[in-house]
């Protein structure tokens, strides 16, 4: 009787069933709305938000990221192209998101099928070249004693099968949600789809030079049946991936410079540098050298005396030293994040952390330290008996190099573990996959299936939970509630969906939580602001604690982004007459945050556009936006607001100087329209 699918097949069943499951688990969540930093990067960012697929509008929607200095132009032209099409809605721009995820899971599951076949290849040839002993026989004649062949379909049916699995599980790990449903974080999910995309190229590559072609490990045992011109075109094509996916993904964000690194892992722990005549090849020696070592010294020696500046770290709560400390405790509970989720350790915000201060302050920092340097030493020691496991546990300590050193990033982040999360399951999941035969299989089997459970349940109930804006301000409100954001997070969104109406029942909702964000340690001032906002949109009287305490927090310590964001919406609130407020309130939360050395150029142009609108004090205005220009010189937008003000105040030459200066940053034409507005005020003629 003819099977109803060939068995090769059965790999790509498991893909898809995988597929509609994790479109299933996510499904819910598309509904919901818009969160957290998804505010300064694209609700609030006109930018990405152009009125036409011009090349001038294309272009400065590529440079309008205010996330880093290097824009992640990328991922920034996908949420134009999202706008274009379907305008500000999140749902399409979380199916988008989804998509994305899909991608990245068939590259997955490609990249693992690839690297297990890497592994049977060079068992087979290993064993081969074992049993190339010369056995006499009576008559003295030397015989070759031929393994058994263990090549074939079976091969690539089980590596498949196994690929599947991977892929599955890390779709529906519950720590790659905020990959998927956090619409910002399409920066960190595309560029990891070049990271994929790169790596999978590499193996392929490094099969050519090793004259392996899939399905066919008897080029492994004899290289000359490749050629040189093979051999060449394989390395033309690591470098190639390399380079392009590298140069491709740090458009969308910088993660994707670790791609070097991570076919660095590869290249020693599963091809061995070696080749075809089965000594070192050269050529690959050289390439990292030139990829991966020189980039990293230059980056190191370019970070470094930034990094013992104790201004860089002005804006944080921790220093270098108390950063590194917690960063221990912190990759090693990615571990458990990742494999043994619960959901008060998915809370996303992770503002509640407590920062090691020493050794054993707390005890698991010391405790953290000794488990990473046991992880990295099991790694090493397994690199030979179990390559795929150390594989899987260098990606995951690679991954962490960058976002969990010496940058000054904020400490926790769950989408960091996007790509972490595939090196964890490449050292867990195929020794849980075992074959039938091998010892304790049914129990390993029972395991996986338990875990994969499990991931899937929470990936869901979080799913449902992202589908509505105050059903998930609930959710994490209750999954972390000592955490100031959360806390501020419901309160806001009790207010959203009051309508600024006092009769509302939100209304009265929304003071708890805010008051209680306030309260809270290393709390920003956006509670207190949104106390202060609430109530004088809705005409009620403004306590002076929320005051008193705004100000307090401004003077003890340097503004943070969501503290200048705070100032920004008051200010907003006020020029724009829906907001009633003091003025000499705002004037010492504004000299508050300004007393700090060095005051950021969004500060200094937010107090700017208050003294100009709101105080009608023009000198003041004009000295505030000119110390923004001088602390951000690339950035466009202070120099039109220079230009208008120059121009309103008569200073014509100084405006065609500022304007000249203004000019030079019009790359491919995304200013134009900016330009053409200032070119017909009076006195620009």
């Amino acid at each position: 009787m003819r099977q109803p699918f060939r068995r090769p097949t059965l790999p790509w069943w498991l893909l898809f069933a995988a597929f509609a499951l994790t479109l299933a688990a996510y499904w819910p969540g598309l509904s919901g709305g818009f969160l957290f930093d998804d505010y300064p990067n694209i609700v609030d960012n006109h930018g990405v938000q152009p009125h036409d697929a011009s090349f001038a509008s294309l272009v400065g929607a590529a440079l309008s990221s205010p996330a880093t200095e290097f824009k992640r132009p990328l991922a920034s032209l996908s949420f134009a192209a999202n706008y274009l099409v379907t305008g500000l809605d999140p749902y399409w721009m979380k199916l988008t998101n989804l998509v994305i995820h899909l991608l990245n899971g068939l590259l997955v599951f490609l990249l693992t099928r690839a690297l297990l076949q890497c592994l049977h290849a060079r068992h087979l040839v290993g064993a081969r070249s074992r049993a190339m002993l010369l056995v006499t026989s009576d008559e003295g004649i030397a015989r070759e004693r031929a393994p058994t062949d263990e090549t074939g379909e079976g091969t690539t049916h089980r590596a498949g099968i196994v690929a599947a699995l991977v892929a599955g599980c890390w779709m529906l790990l519950p720590i790659n949600l905020t990959g998927v449903l956090y619409v910002v974080q399409r920066m960190e999910s595309m560029a990891n789809l070049f990271v994929l995309l790169g790596l999978l190229g590499y193996v392929a590559g490094r099969l050519r030079m090793l004259a392996v072609k899939s399905g066919d490990v008897e080029g492994a045992a004899d290289s000359h049946r490749s050629g040189i011109s093979s051999g060449t075109r394989g390395f033309l094509l690591c470098v190639a991936s390399i380079v392009a996916c590298t140069g491709v993904g740090v458009l969308a964000k910088e993660t994707a410079v670790m791609l070097p690194l991570y076919a660095m892992f590869i290249e020693w722990l599963i091809f061995g540098f070696r080749a075809p005549t089965g000594g070192r090849d050269k050529r690959l020696i050289g390439l990292f050298i030139v990829l991966l070592l020189l980039p990293m010294i230059l980056g190191v020696a370019w970070l470094l005396p930034q990094v013992f500046n104790p201004g860089y770290w002005s804006t944080r709560d921790f220093s270098l030293r108390t950063r590194l400390l917690s960063e221990a405790r912190i990759v090693a509970g990615y571990i458990r994040w990742t494999l043994l989720p619960t959901p008060d350790a998915l809370s996303f915000y992770h503002d509640d952390f407590s920062i090691s201060t020493g050794l054993l302050k707390p005890w698991t920092t010391l405790a953290g330290i000794v488990f990473l340097a046991a992880l990295t030493m099991l790694m090493i020691w397994l690199r030979k008996r179990q390559p795929l496991v150390a594989l899987g546990i260098g990606l995951f300590l690679g991954c962490q190099l960058l976002t969990g050193t010496i940058l000054p990033l904020e400490l926790v982040y769950e989408h960091r573990n996007y790509f972490a999360s595939f090196g964890l399951l490449l050292a867990v999941v195929p020794l849980l996959a075992a074959p039938r035969g091998e010892a304790f299989a049914l129990p390993r089997h029972v395991l996986l299936g338990a875990l994969l459970l499990c991931w899937t349940a929470l990936t869901a109930l979080t799913a449902y939970a992202w589908g509505n804006p105050l059903r998930l301000a609930e959710d994490l409100a209750g999954r972390a509630p000592q955490s100031p954001r959360a806390e501020y997070e419901l309160g806001r969104t009790y207010i959203i969906y009051s309508h600024y109406d006092p009769a509302s029942p939100f209304t009265k909702l929304a003071y708890a939580p805010l008051e209680k964000a306030a309260a809270l340690p290393d709390a920003s001032i956006l509670p207190e602001q949104a106390l202060i906002f609430m109530n004088a949109r809705m005409h009620l009287p403004l306590k002076d604690a929320w005051w008193d305490s705004m100000i307090t927090k401004l003077k003890a310590r340097r503004p943070g982004v969501q503290d200048e964001s705070s100032l920004g919406a008051l200010t907003q609130c006020v020029r724009e007459s829906r907001c009633d407020l003091p003025k000499q309130r705002m004037i010492q939360a504004f000299l508050a945050a300004l007393a700090h050395p060095g005051p950021s150029a969004r500060l200094q142009a937010t107090y700017g556009d208050y003294a100009w609108n709101v105080l009608d004090d023009h000198a003041l205005g004009l000295r505030m936006i000119q110390g923004a220009v001088s602390a951000k010189p690339n950035e466009p937008a202070y120099r039109i607001t220079l230009v208008r003000m120059l121009v309103a105040q008569g200073s014509k030459a100084d405006a065609r100087t500022a304007f000249e200066g203004l000019q030079a940053l019009n790359i491919g034409g995304s200013l134009d329209a900016s330009l053409k507005q200032l070119r017909a005020l009076p006195g620009m003629q």
